[in-house]
């Protein structure tokens, strides 16, 4: 987003990302913490596969981007963190994730160091 920009904000609930054919393409950002990471999750999951059906060979919808800002207290926490990796990887620019850790008390994986900020 940019200084000016109009977003959308949902928290918690009964909530679903399913584009339909026609829509315009969107830039999601979801921000996650803990647990709440399950149903984002299961959203990112569903963007890889519409990634991995483009236009005209599925649904018809255009991706946008997607930036996922994931919390917990340290990167064993971290629930699903090589899976988002390895989507981050599949869908290089498209997926983009940043994981903060409030109470880490060891060293960081090197895997995980790019994509870790906090304690």
């Amino acid at each position: 987003c940019t200084l000016g920009s109009e977003v959308a904000l949902r928290v918690g609930g009964d909530f679903f990302f399913d584009p339909q054919p026609g829509d315009s393409p969107v830039k999601l950002v979801l921000i996650a913490g803990g647990v709440g990471i399950n149903p984002l999750f299961s959203i990112l999951l569903h963007i890889a596969d519409l990634h991995r059906y483009p236009e005209g060979k599925g649904n018809g919808y255009k991706i946008g981007t997607v930036k996922l800002y994931y919390s917990a207290k340290n990167t064993s926490e971290l629930l699903f963190k090589r899976n988002i990796l390895g989507l981050m990887n599949a869908f290089p620019g498209k997926m983009t994730c940043r994981f903060h850790v409030t109470q880490q008390s060891s060293q960081i994986c090197e895997e995980l160091q790019p994509y870790v900020t906090g304690k």
